[in-house]
Order: structure tokens, then C-alpha cells, then sequence
């Protein structure tokens, strides 16, 4: 399983605003197959089974605020592949909320 949390930074629109552009990147992979998505005030999760569906999800998403007239986006992207067993987004935070009831 794959887990990628992707922060997208539209640079010169002349706002300090970035919601519109990232509410139109989402757009852009929320009816994609083969992958889930958790926005949080940072950045976007996304989960998939294959890496190369979280590739295409974050070229989407870069190429989709460049489409609307930005040109520069500053893309961070941060993985984690784990192979030992399968875990969703939703077990990872569970695992940290009995850590903090112990």
C-alpha cells in the first residue's frame, strides 16, 4: 500500500489564497480508479495500491493549476511505501490515537 501526502504552492496570483486552485486540482482526481484522497489543512493524502496512480494523481493535480493560467506551482510530495502489510489511511490514525489513551 501507498500513502503520498501532496502539498501544491501556486506562486504569482497575486493572492496569498491557494483554495481555488487546490479545490480544482482535486477536481481533477476525485473520479480517478484505483485511488483514495483526505484533504487536511496542509496538504492532500492520497492512497493507492500502485505508485504509479499516485504519480499520475499528482501530475494531474500540478498540470491542473498550471492549466488555469499559474506559472510556477511548487510541488512537495512525500511517500510511504510499506510492504509488510496492508494499512489505510484510517488505521494509521487509529494506531495514533491508542497511543495516546495508553
Amino acid at each position: 500500500m501507498f500513502h503520498a501526502e501532496i502539498s501544491l504552492y501556486p506562486i504569482g496570483t497575486g493572492s496569498t489564497s491557494a483554495s481555488f486552485y487546490i479545490a480544482k486540482a482535486i477536481e481533477m482526481i476525485k473520479d480517478m480508479q484505483g485511488i483514495r484522497y483526505e484533504i487536511n489543512p496542509m496538504g492532500t493524502v492520497l492512497e493507492s495500491e500502485d505508485i504509479d496512480i499516485i504519480y499520475t494523481a499528482s501530475k494531474k493535480m500540478m498540470e491542473t493549476v498550471h492549466n488555469l493560467g499559474v506559472y510556477r506551482v511548487e510541488v512537495i510530495l512525500k511517500i510511504d511505501s510499506r510492504r509488510d502489510k496492508q494499512v489505510k489511511m484510517e488505521d494509521k490514525i487509529e494506531s495514533i490515537k491508542k497511543m495516546l489513551n495508553s
